[in-house]
C-alpha cells in the first residue's frame, strides 16, 4: 500500500515526493487551494472550512466545534483505509502555534498505532519515532533535535551525531536533546521504551 498524502492549509513549498498510484491524495481544509495551484486533483476533501472560505464539491463537511482537527480527521480516514504511512504537508509552518502542536501530537496519535507520519514544511520535518530506531546516512547535513514526547523517553541512544547518548531519558521537563549536529557519519536514534519528536532539515529527506 502506498502512503496518505494530507495536504493542510498552512505554508506549502512544494511536494517532497512524488504522488503514486496507490497514494491516498487528501485535502483538509486550506490545503485544497494548495493542490489546486498544483493542479492535483485529491482523492477526498474533508473538514470545516474555515480556512478556505468556501467548500468545494463533494467535500465532506464537519463542523467547527469538534474534537478532531482537520488533519487529525484526515489521519483517521487515511487510518480506516488501511494506510500505514502519512505525509502532512501545511502542517508545520501555519499562522497558529496551536496548530503546530497539536501536529506533533498527531504524530504520537499515529506512532501509538503503528503508523509512520512526517511533517513536511518548508525547511524542516518531523516526525515522532515509538520504541523503535530511525536511521539517517552519512550524507545528511545540518541540526537535527530530539525531544519526549508523552511519558519518559528510557532507553534513548544516539550515535553518529555530534552530541551522542547511550541508554539515557529524555524526559518532556527539560530540552536536552536540542540543536544536534549531523557530522558526516551514519547517524541513528533509537528509543527502548516511549516516543521521541524528532526535527531536521527538510533537505535531507525522509530516511529510507
Amino acid at each position: 500500500m502506498g502512503t496518505c498524502v494530507i495536504v493542510n492549509a498552512g505554508e506549502f513549498t512544494g511536494l517532497i515526493e512524488p504522488i503514486c498510484p496507490d497514494d491516498l491524495l487528501i485535502a483538509a481544509d486550506g490545503g485544497f487551494a494548495h493542490l489546486q495551484r498544483l493542479g492535483l486533483t485529491p482523492d477526498g476533501v474533508l473538514g470545516d472550512f474555515d480556512s478556505l472560505g468556501y467548500v468545494p464539491e463533494n467535500a465532506k463537511i464537519f463542523p467547527v466545534e469538534k474534537d478532531d482537527t482537520d488533519s487529525m480527521l484526515a489521519v483517521r480516514h487515511g487510518l480506516k483505509n488501511g494506510y500505514d504511512r502519512f505525509l502532512l504537508y501545511g502542517s508545520l509552518d501555519g499562522p497558529r502555534l496551536d496548530h503546530t502542536v497539536a501536529n506533533f501530537q498527531t504524530l504520537h496519535f499515529l506512532a501509538d498505532r503503528g503508523a509512520e507520519g512526517w511533517l513536511v514544511g518548508t525547511t524542516y520535518l518531523a516526525t515522532v519515532i515509538k520504541n523503535g530506531s530511525i536511521h539517517f546516512d552519512a550524507n545528511a547535513k545540518g541540526i537535527i533535535s530530539v525531544f519526549c514526547i508523552g511519558k519518559d523517553a528510557k532507553g534513548v541512544t544516539i550515535q553518529g551525531l555530534h552530541y551522542p547518548l547511550q541508554n539515557g531519558t529524555l524526559t518532556a521537563g527539560f530540552p536536552l536533546g536540542v540543536s544536534n549536529h549531523f557530522t558526516g557519519n551514519d547517524a541513528e536514534i533509537s528509543v527502548k521504551d516511549g516516543s521521541l519528536l524528532i526535527l531536521y532539515d527538510r533537505k535531507n529527506g525522509i530516511p529510507d
